[in-house]
């Protein structure tokens, strides 16, 4: 369904965009924590995702100019 609006709407898909990002200097940390709870294993991520922990998250946050949390 989101594809479907996202094409009616002229958005790139999400690997576009997740391309886009990466071209770009985003980079994707995944909560290790959250993995954990979850039964995430490392192996079921994008080979461009990082995986960490808080620390991880808020020494990349501590030095970027744009931050997102999700």
């Amino acid at each position: 369904m989101m594809r479907y609006i996202m094409n009616r709407k002229g958005i790139d898909s999400l690997e576009s965009l997740r391309q886009q990002a990466l071209d770009n200097g985003v980079e994707f940390i995944a909560c290790q924590m959250s993995m954990d709870v979850m039964g995430v294993k490392r192996e079921e991520l994008l080979d461009e995702v990082t995986v960490g922990g808080v620390a991880t998250y808020m020494e990349r946050a501590d030095k970027a100019n744009v931050n997102l949390f999700i």
